[in-house]
């Protein structure tokens, strides 16, 4: 019986003992992280960053580069005073420096009592790549020139395997670069912002190691003046067209200023509807294209300019002082024919999207590929809508007057990387020959 009583008592003081140990903290038993990508990439001047942290704190860590036949220890450090989180910066022995594909062996342990008081132990290999040459870039073909508030092209080639980022740089954005034709080889459309006086491109490659190249992409430079238009805001205008894109905002809806309302809509809303257009066309596809063909746009049959690209315009209410009272950018250009005249999509592309979007009313956008988007504002109707396919000649929308105009019109915008460009250039033939197929046709000879 009192043998029975003692086992009882030593069975129940183990379990006791096995629960402090399952149940107390100090014998936790979560495993040290390890943050570094699978895939690392040294050029023999930044350390490699890695992150290495625990739920209740750090002991030790161990860094060990392994070669196929040796191993190589970067560092092994006991922390003296326990840390939840370090970063480690490891810079690589010159005598592996000569070798290009390692392997990094990161193992962390943590201060728990668990494991028989050797704590919890994390191990994990990482694939190592030293590599300290920067990227070969080549230009190939490029527009002669670019005029503010234009386009051009540029077509290149980068002679690299590990490649990170490809683009053409200048000083207000970097153009992203679509592979064409062959591995190792780009072509990219840029912009030069209207509003800004200099420009200037460069072509920009990295690599996983973060060797970097940088060449001139030598453009001659056209300067162009824009014109500058006072227009009333009459008061007709602002208790229609304006009251109405107002009424739709709450943030507007309850102004009672007049020409607060009006300065709400033509720069607030404006600046929202030109976010929208912007985004959807800064997207560029990654995939390969073997050949970019592009036609002169000519979206309405007949259709005369009453609007240009580029203007700055000031609004005033009061007529004998002519007070501005807000303005705006004119980011297209305005053509009138018929009323309800069908729009064409002048080549193929793709409806990115089809809806309202406030001062440009009803407004399909379309994507044709290279990074170049052309949009349709106040239409009436619209035909063809988001995920469409289009191919040149259809139609894709009827001229009307939604959103913010007062006569039926078509407002056509051209972007390129989500920048307003100059639809003029890419209505002219003889534009397009000169600055898109023959950039295109050059770089092709190149091009084995």
């Amino acid at each position: 019986m009192i043998s029975k009583i003692i086992s009882v008592i030593v069975i129940a003081l183990i379990a006791s003992g096995a629960w402090f140990v399952y149940s107390d903290y100090r014998f936790e038993r979560t495993y040290p992280t390890i943050v570094a990508p699978s895939s690392m990439y040294y050029n023999g001047k930044k350390p490699l960053l890695v992150a290495i942290s625990d739920n209740t704190g750090l002991k030790s860590y161990e860094v060990v580069i392994q070669n196929g036949t040796t191993n190589t220890l970067i560092t092994k450090k006991d922390i003296l005073v326990p840390t939840k989180k370090k970063i480690l910066s490891l810079g690589i022995p010159a005598s592996l420096k000569g070798t290009k594909n390692l392997i990094m062996t990161i193992s962390a342990t943590d201060i728990s009592m668990w494991n028989f008081y050797r704590g919890n132990k994390t191990t994990q290999n990482f694939n190592l790549t030293i590599d300290s040459d920067a990227p070969t870039v080549e230009l190939l073909s490029n527009s002669y020139s670019i005029t503010q508030g234009g386009s051009a092209l540029v077509v290149f080639k980068v002679s690299e395997k590990n490649t990170k980022d490809i683009y053409v740089e200048t000083p207000y954005f970097k153009f992203k670069a679509t592979p064409y034709r062959k591995a190792g080889y780009y072509a990219s459309l840029v912009a030069w912002p209207f509003s800004e006086d200099k420009f200037n491109a460069k072509i920009v490659a990295i690599d996983k190691a973060m060797n970097s190249t940088t060449i001139d992409a030598p453009f001659y430079i056209k300067n162009k003046k824009y014109a500058t238009s006072y227009i009333q805001a009459t008061k007709q205008f602002i208790d229609g067209k304006i009251a109405t894109l107002a009424s739709k905002d709450s943030r507007l809806a309850t102004i009672s200023d007049k020409l607060e309302k009006f300065a709400g809509v033509n720069e607030g809303i404006r600046a929202e509807n030109e976010h929208l257009i912007s985004t959807l066309g800064s997207i560029v596809s990654a995939n390969i294209i073997n050949d970019w063909k592009i036609l002169p746009f000519y979206p309405l049959k007949n259709g005369a300019k009453v609007a240009s690209y580029g203007d700055l315009r000031h609004y005033y209410y009061d007529a004998k002082t002519k007070a501005v009272i807000s303005t705006s950018d004119h980011v297209g250009i305005d053509l009138a024919s018929n009323e309800a005249a069908p729009i064409i999509s002048s080549n193929d592309g793709k409806i990115v999207y089809s809806n309202d979007n406030g001062l440009y009313g009803n407004m399909p956008m379309i994507n044709h590929g290279l990074g170049l988007y052309t949009l349709y504002g106040h239409c009436s109707k619209i035909v063809k809508h988001k995920g469409d396919t289009v191919k040149a000649g259809d139609v894709v929308a009827n001229s009307g007057t939604s959103g913010l105009a007062l006569g039926d019109h078509l407002h056509f915008g051209i972007l390129v990387q989500g920048n307003e460009v100059a639809p003029e250039e890419w209505m002219d033939s003889n534009w397009i020959k000169l600055n898109i197929d023959d950039v295109f046709a050059k770089a092709n000879m190149l091009i084995k």
